[in-house]
């Protein structure tokens, strides 16, 4: 293993995970408005995101706290909706798993969806690469989002309320995460996973403290889980 092949690889993390700063950008920037609007000062929202580095999660948290939601309210759903990056870190260890401590703390440091949907993808597709190469190519893949991450909500926490309504930032979230999923439709579990999902979010949408996100998320999950388990023994393709 060389320098230059880990160098490589850093660099094709950062051309492949570079098309999220599209989106990144005005992401981070409604976050940093949108804390503000909630009460909380510049150190605060910064904190926030460099803590938590979550989008969603914090997205969830504002809203709630915003709407005088108890606190233990405001923290399981917060943790509720980043239950994925638990799955996120189980489905990375056979790739990453065997790498230096320090180097397992950063990646799961930087583990966000941007950079698990990237580094996947490419682990998936060429088994054949090294431990070190792996670390390298994720590392590379959250260069252009991490701190993109930081710098704009520091922006948006900085202009607040002066951002006209008519950029419509919040364009960003939906699409953020259709870039990220569409790609990993894959086979009908997924799919079926995902209409499950949308189908009880808005029948659930009049669910106190956003609960029903959490109530179709776990109902999208049941669902793909059981489309695999009947494809398995129909034996059919998935």
């Amino acid at each position: 293993m060389t320098t230059t092949t880990r160098k490589s690889a850093y660099r094709q993390g950062i051309i492949d995970s570079s098309p999220f700063i599209l989106v990144i950008i005005p992401f981070a920037t409604l976050f940093g408005v949108l804390a503000t609007e909630a009460g909380l000062n510049v150190l605060e929202t910064m904190v926030f995101s460099i803590v938590v580095i979550a989008g969603a999660a914090q997205f969830t948290a504002l809203q709630l706290m915003q709407e005088n939601t108890p606190t233990v309210i405001v923290l399981i759903s917060a943790l509720a909706v980043n239950v994925r990056m638990a799955m996120y870190s189980a489905s990375l260890t056979p790739y990453i798993g065997a790498a230096p401590l320090w180097q397992r703390a950063l990646c799961a440091y930087v583990t966000v969806d941007q950079s698990y949907v990237v580094g996947v993808s490419k682990f998936e597709r060429e088994p054949d690469m090294t431990v070190p190469e792996r670390v390298a190519y994720f590392m590379g893949a959250v260069t252009p989002i991490v701190p993109l991450w930081y710098v704009f909500t520091l922006v948006g926490a900085l202009v607040g309320t002066r951002v006209p309504e008519s950029w419509a930032l919040d364009f960003a979230i939906p699409i953020a995460f259709l870039a990220m999923i569409a790609p990993m439709f894959r086979t009908a579990a997924h799919v079926v996973a995902a209409l499950t999902a949308v189908v009880v979010a808005l029948l659930a949408a009049g669910v106190p403290y956003s609960l029903g996100l959490i109530i179709a998320g776990i109902a999208g999950m049941i669902a793909g889980a059981q489309t695999e388990l009947w494809f398995e023994r129909k034996g059919a393709p998935k």
